[in-house]
């Protein structure tokens, strides 16, 4: 297939630079726009980010001397692109607003901010869990008034190494859990270089980050219905969130209690036997096993298994039965792979193979 040309708004900072990473030589987009604050403007990447590259892999040659755009100059980058990836670090209602113009031109937007988790006809999905709430653009292009313009949005990375296991354990009807999540510095778009007041210290809050804890879960777990997406009811969730001195890997430690009572064995083999449409369709960021389970009483580890598939799949460890809860687990997931950049990598491929994502003619 003919590459679908990209734009990347909010290019230079972290997000943004792992986008990069993700789409330098990917099968199916080019990159085509780099595009940040008007202060960028005009200058180099290389130029633009200076000393800020964040990321442990070199800066690909095919981006150093590309032209930074302006990321308000709406029309003429929408133009030149099929559709954008959206990693801006604006105010919410500045990223609801540039986003929603975006779309209007009738571009597809894929955003890895938060501003739009919550508008009700907006997608929020884990391509494995809940690629049918794509159907909700459909009343979302009516809004704004676009044949082909949308804005479908990825969850926050802190859920990503508890929430597949919870799906994964649907027949169980999992419907109390308690969680705490372990969140490393690069979720705060930092590395150790810029923030070095992290290194043998815990922060024991992340402001706003509890409440995408236990609310996100469920607008994933949700169905679509009457033009808007419904959030499930149950399991309700409670949770903690910690920074700790780790710089990927957000690790999650979970009680849940179920109405049915599945044995360990069952519960392991749901988690590895699990998979969706990313799988089923072979996609280019898919991991082949999802989530996989590991027996040995000191894993899932951020050093051995934060790049499990490619930082795309997800570990769980430590599953057993709890004195007060029924069971209880570890998690880990990659917080700027699977949890930023590569889960809207992966929702964009998902986007194109249902023919959401077109070239434009």
């Amino acid at each position: 297939m003919e590459k679908l040309k990209v734009g990347i708004l909010g290019a230079t900072g972290m997000v943004g630079q792992r986008f990069i990473t993700l789409l330098d030589s990917h099968p199916w987009f080019q990159i085509e726009v780099l595009a940040a604050s008007p202060r960028s403007e005009g200058k180099t990447y290389e130029e633009a980010v200076g000393a800020r590259w964040k990321m442990t892999v070199p800066m690909p040659e095919s981006v150093r001397k590309k032209i930074i755009r302006n990321v308000n100059d709406v029309d003429r980058i929408a133009s030149e692109v099929d559709m954008v990836f959206s990693a801006v670090d604006m105010s919410k209602e500045e990223i609801r607003r540039i986003e929603e113009d975006y779309a209007r031109t009738e571009t597809p937007v894929v955003s890895n901010n938060s501003a739009h988790r919550w508008t009700e006809d907006v997608p929020m999905v884990i391509p494995e869990i809940n690629p049918e709430h794509f159907d909700i653009i459909e009343t979302q292009r009516k809004r704004l008034g676009t044949k082909h313009g949308f804005i479908a949005v990825k969850p926050n990375c802190s859920i990503q190494a508890y929430t597949p296991a919870l799906y994964a354990w649907k027949e169980y009807e999992p419907y109390e859990v308690v969680a705490s999540t372990y969140q490393a510095i690069s979720g705060a778009g930092k590395t150790f270089a810029d923030w070095p007041e992290m290194n043998g210290n815990v922060i024991p809050f992340i402001g706003g980050e509890e409440e995408k804890s236990e609310k996100e879960p469920l607008k994933v777990f949700g169905h679509v219905e009457g033009g808007r997406i419904v959030s499930a009811a149950e399991p309700v969730i409670t949770c903690q969130c910690v920074r700790i001195p780790v710089l990927n890997g957000h690790t999650a430690s979970v009680f849940v209690k179920f109405r049915k009572n599945p044995s360990k064995e069952e519960l392991i083999e749901k988690l590895a036997s699990f998979s969706g449409y990313p799988q089923e369709k072979a996609l280019p960021s898919a991991p082949k096993q999802f989530i996989r389970y590991l027996e040995e009483e000191n894993r899932p580890q951020v050093a051995l298994d934060v790049d499990y598939e490619g930082g795309m799949g997800v570990s769980i460890g430590r599953l057993r039965p709890d004195t007060v809860y029924d069971w209880k687990f570890i998690g880990l997931a990659h917080n700027t792979l699977r949890g930023a950049a590569g889960g809207a990598v992966l929702c964009a491929e998902t986007l194109v193979s249902m023919g959401y994502i077109q070239k434009k003619q």
